[in-house]
């Protein structure tokens, strides 16, 4: 009687293959069907449709970008997802803020239902969401308590948690307190955890806003250098660390103001390294040449000393366990999603720049492919050129 060999949509070979979850890390196959993963092994058996061969790259679950501005329309910060991100390793994105109430179902109809990337949303506090180039806490009535609960209990599927920005930005002349206030009876309610954006400390200091905050909420922007800033002269403020032993967890969140090399370095040294790596990818990035992703901001927290199994684990393992998504995603596991990113790491020296322009020279990672739900995607191969990182 003859047997049958396995037969597979995708068969993925790879010099390296990385997985916290799992304790992989060296050479092995990845086989596909259905979308799923079905098998991880040094050599897998089978017939397969399609293969993709990567001697000299790294295989990491998919990317999870968990600051970013995913956005077909609405967003005066959005990119558009399938465009901008999912060629350059993202399959799973967090939108921070781009729709408060009064608009999250065109953005889940818009955006979240359109997308082959993954995305959840940050629901925005104030009901207007990022809809204007206003500060959307400008007016203290925006932040509708009420608004935000009815909407999270309509899209609880496609809402994560609620975005509140307490920045001098966001607020104007708004009382900060007032806005976190809000946001925690409306997170309260939900039992939603908060992406938090800092007010500088000459407004409301760094202990007391950390304070309010409870185990599982984020603080992004955390490697800032001003307007607030989470060392002092060399050292991780005890306020900070304190904030870490209770559970509260801190994001990248790079965008055009928020990483400075620097404040990352020390950080890193002093053992605080942050939980996940985001991009802050919004429409003003798009010109930029080197292109402003996932895989190079990566680089810079390697070449700030952070090492790449921990830089792996940060944009995989620990956004997916953040967002509730593992092992759904995140991992390289049979059963999961085939979510996957390919990367080939450069030796070339590069300048890698922080958001103030100071530079670091390193290698970087590069998108070869993203395999999202078992299907292949490959970045431009011809990309466009524009203004230079800064």
């Amino acid at each position: 009687m003859t047997k049958h060999r396995p037969q597979f949509d995708l068969l993925i070979r790879a010099a390296r293959l990385f997985c916290s979850a799992t304790n992989w890390d060296g050479p092995g196959e990845i086989a596909v069907q259905d979308g799923r993963i079905v098998a991880v092994d040094l050599r897998i058996p089978g017939d397969f449709h399609e293969s993709l061969d990567a001697p000299e790259a790294v295989v990491v679950p998919g990317l999870i970008d968990l600051h970013a501005h995913p956005a077909n329309s609405g967003s005066v910060f959005g990119v558009a997802p399938d465009e901008h991100m999912l060629p350059h390793g993202v399959t799973t994105v967090l939108s921070q803020g781009d729709a408060g109430a009064d608009h999250c179902a065109e953005y889940l109809d818009h955006t979240i239902n359109r997308s082959q990337t993954r995305i959840r949303l940050a629901i925005n506090l104030s009901r207007i969401g990022e809809t204007t180039m206003d500060g959307c806490f400008e007016q203290l009535a925006d932040a509708d308590v009420e608004r935000c609960i009815n909407a999270i209990a309509r899209h609880r599927d496609a809402i994560w948690g609620i975005a509140v920005n307490v920045s001098h930005i966001a607020c104007g002349k708004t009382d900060p307190q007032r806005v976190l206030e809000r946001g925690l009876r409306a997170a309260e309610a939900c039992g939603a955890p908060i992406l938090y954006g800092l007010r500088r400390p000459e407004d409301w200091s760094l202990r007391l806003q950390l304070e309010r905050l409870r185990p599982g909420d984020v603080v992004t922007y955390c490697y800032r250098r001003q307007p607030h800033c989470i060392v002092d002269r060399g050292r991780v403020l005890p306020e900070v660390r304190a904030a870490r032993e209770r559970g509260i967890l801190f994001d990248l969140g790079h965008g055009a103001a928020s990483f400075d090399f620097a404040v990352a370095e020390t950080a890193i040294g002093e053992g605080f390294p942050p939980d996940t790596i985001s991009t802050d990818l919004q429409i003003r990035h798009l010109e930029m040449s080197p292109r402003h992703d996932l895989p190079r901001t990566m680089a810079k927290l390697k070449a700030a000393g952070m090492p790449d199994v921990d830089v792996f684990t940060a944009v995989s393992h620990t956004p997916a366990t953040i967002m509730r998504m593992f092992p759904e995603t995140g991992c390289l596991r049979p059963g999961s999603s085939a979510d996957l990113a390919i990367l080939r790491w450069s030796n070339e020296p590069e300048e890698l720049r922080d958001a103030a322009g100071n530079i670091r020279i390193g290698g970087a990672w590069y998108s070869i492919a993203t395999v999202r739900n078992g299907q292949i995607v490959k970045p431009d191969s011809k990309p466009k050129l524009g203004k230079v990182e800064s």
